[in-house]
C-alpha cells in the first residue's frame, strides 16, 4: 500500500505547485489590442532635430559661465565688474530669444516676468530663507503662437534655471559658473526655441529660462502664478536642470544614453476626497504629470530609439517627484496645479554642484564647464524639441473620460467626450497596462471596439476586464502623433 500512497501524494504536489503543463489559455488584456507601439516619426519633427547643433549648444553654456555669477542676489549689487551678474545674464537670453525671432519673421513673443521678491518668513520647506531683502527676479521667455484657432489656447512649456549659487548661496559675488546646474537645461530650452521657432504647430509653445531657484523656486513659482491668473491653458510643462551628463573622470556609473524623467504620482492640488478616491483606484500613477512622463518616453522610443548609435537617449520613469533633499522648478507649476516633470542626467557629482570653485585635498570642486557632455546634452535637447513638438501638434486630451460601473461585467466600457478644438479627422486609442506596470503595454484603435457616438459621447467597449489592468484614453491625429493618456473614473450612471 505504501507505493500507491506515495503516488497519489506525488500527484497531489504536482498539480498543487503546477508543474504540470497547462492547457494553453490567452489572456484577455494581451489577445485583445497590441504591444504598444512606437509613433511614427514625423519628417517636420525629424527635421527638427537634425538642426539641433551640439555647437550652439557649447557656446550658449559657455556664454552663462562667462557672466562670473549669476546668484539670483546679485540682481541688486550695483558695483559687479562689467559683463557680469544675473541681470546681464538675463539681458543675454532676452537678446538671444529676439535673434530667433528675427530670424523667423518675428514668430516669437518675447517677454520678461519681472518682480521683487520680499524675504520671507521661512524658506523652502521650512529651512533657513535665502533671500533677506527685497530682491528683483527676471524670467525671461519666448511665445511661439499655435496657428490653429481652435487649438492654439493649449500650452506646452519648457524651462531651465539660469540662476546660479557657490557654497554660500547669501553671496552674491563668488564665483558660480553653474555649467550644468543650470546652464546646461537653460541653453536646452534656448535650442528648443531656436529649432522650433523655424515650424508651425497648432498648439502653442512656452521657451523659458528662470531665475531664484537656488533661492527657493522663487521665479517659477511667480510665472506659475501668472500663468494660472492669466488663464493660461498649461497642459505640459518639462523642466530640464542638471542634465550636462557629468563627466568626471572615473565614475564609471554614468550612463550617457539614460535619462531620468521625475514626475508626482497624485496630484499635489486634490482634494482629500479625491484622494482617497484615487487610492481606491490604484490610480497613483496617472496624474496629468505621470501622464506627461509617459508622452516623454514615447517620444524618446520613437525619435531617440534603443540601437548600438551613440545617438540612442532612454528616458527613464522615475515614480517621484525629485531626488532625495532637492527640488525643482517643476514642483511650482505642480503647487499650481499644472502638469509639470523633471528631466535630469542619470547620476550627479555632487563635488560639482552648489561648491565654490576650489581644489581640496586633490579634488576639484565647482560646476566647472570642463565636466559638461555636449554631446549629451545635445540628445537632451532632442528628447524634449521631439517630445514639445509631439504634444504641440497632437489634438488636446480626451475630455470626461469614465468607465461605466452600472454593473458587474468582464468586459469594460469606456466613454469619453471629445478635447475642444479637436479636428474632425481625430481618432481615438485605447491603451491599458497591467496594474504593476509603469507604463502604457497594448493599445488598439477605438474604432474596433464597436466605437459608438451618441451626441457628444463617445463610447468603446473592450473585452478586457477593467479590474485586471489601468485603461487610458488618447487623441491622436491623422499622422499619430497622441496626445497624454487620460485615466477614465468609475461612472455609475445606467444607459
Amino acid at each position: 500500500m505504501l507505493k500507491p500512497f506515495l503516488g497519489a501524494v506525488v500527484t497531489g504536489l504536482i498539480l498543487a505547485t503546477g508543474t504540470c503543463p497547462a492547457p494553453s489559455q490567452s489572456v484577455d488584456f494581451r489577445a485583445t489590442g497590441a504591444p504598444l507601439p512606437a509613433a511614427p516619426a514625423d519628417p517636420q519633427i525629424v527635421s527638427a532635430l537634425r538642426s539641433i547643433s551640439q555647437e550652439r549648444i557649447h557656446q550658449n553654456i559657455e556664454k552663462l559661465v562667462s557672466f562670473r555669477t549669476r546668484n539670483t542676489l546679485s540682481s541688486m549689487v550695483s558695483d559687479l565688474p562689467p559683463g557680469t551678474g544675473i541681470n546681464t545674464a538675463a539681458e543675454w537670453i532676452r537678446s538671444q530669444f529676439e535673434e530667433y525671432s528675427k530670424e523667423c519673421g518675428g514668430c516669437l513673443e518675447v517677454k520678461e516676468d519681472v518682480f521683487m521678491q520680499p524675504p520671507p518668513k521661512v524658506g523652502f520647506e521650512g529651512t533657513t530663507p535665502r533671500i533677506s531683502t527685497p530682491t528683483r527676479l527676471t524670467n525671461v521667455y519666448a511665445i511661439l503662437k499655435g496657428t490653429d484657432p481652435a487649438q492654439a489656447a493649449r500650452m506646452y512649456l519648457i524651462t531651465g534655471h539660469y540662476d546660479t549659487r557657490a557654497s554660500d548661496v547669501m553671496d552674491p559675488r563668488l564665483f558660480a559658473p553653474g555649467a550644468n546646474d543650470d546652464s546646461s537645461g537653460t541653453a536646452v530650452s534656448l535650442e528648443s526655441a531656436r529649432v522650433l521657432s523655424r515650424h508651425k504647430f497648432p498648439a502653442t509653445l512656452v521657451f523659458v529660462a528662470v531665475a531664484g531657484e537656488e533661492q527657493g523656486l522663487y521665479g517659477s513659482a511667480h510665472l506659475a502664478a501668472l500663468a494660472k491668473q492669466n488663464g493660461w491653458q498649461l497642459e505640459g510643462v518639462l523642466n530640464n536642470d542638471i542634465v550636462g551628463g557629468n563627466t568626471t573622470p572615473g565614475d564609471t556609473l554614468q550612463s550617457k544614453t539614460r535619462v531620468r524623467i521625475f514626475s508626482e504620482g497624485i496630484s499635489s492640488v486634490v482634494s482629500d476626497q479625491e484622494l482617497h478616491r484615487l487610492l481606491s483606484l490604484g490610480a497613483d500613477s496617472d496624474s496629468p504629470s505621470r501622464e506627461l512622463a509617459r508622452e516623454v518616453l514615447d517620444a524618446g522610443r520613437t525619435y531617440l530609439p534603443a540601437s548600438a548609435s551613440s545617438a540612442t537617449l532612454k528616458p527613464i520613469m522615475i515614480l517621484r517627484l525629485d531626488r532625495y533633499l532637492r527640488g525643482g522648478d517643476h514642483r511650482s507649476f505642480n503647487e499650481a496645479g499644472f502638469p509639470a516633470v523633471r528631466v535630469t542626467e542619470w547620476r550627479e557629482d555632487f563635488h560639482h554642484q552648489h561648491q565654490t570653485v576650489r581644489t581640496e585635498n586633490g579634488v576639484q570642486y565647482g560646476d566647472l564647464i570642463q565636466y559638461d557632455d555636449f554631446s549629451y546634452i545635445a540628445k537632451v535637447a532632442r528628447l524634449n524639441t521631439a517630445t514639445l513638438a509631439t504634444l504641440a501638434s497632437a489634438p488636446g486630451t480626451p475630455q470626461d473620460v469614465r468607465m461605466s460601473t452600472h454593473n458587474l461585467d468582464n468586459d469594460s466600457v469606456i466613454l469619453w467626450q471629445p478635447p475642444d478644438g479637436a479636428p474632425a479627422d481625430t481618432w481615438y486609442q485605447i491603451v491599458w497596462r497591467e496594474t504593476d506596470a509603469s507604463d502604457w503595454q497594448y493599445a488598439g484603435k477605438a474604432s474596433p471596439y464597436h466605437e459608438a457616438v451618441t451626441g457628444s459621447d463617445h463610447t468603446v467597449t473592450v473585452p478586457v476586464s477593467k479590474d485586471n489592468v489601468i485603461f487610458g484614453v488618447r487623441s491622436c491625429d491623422t499622422k499619430g502623433h497622441c496626445s497624454p493618456a487620460v485615466m477614465p473614473v468609475p461612472d455609475s450612471q445606467r444607459r
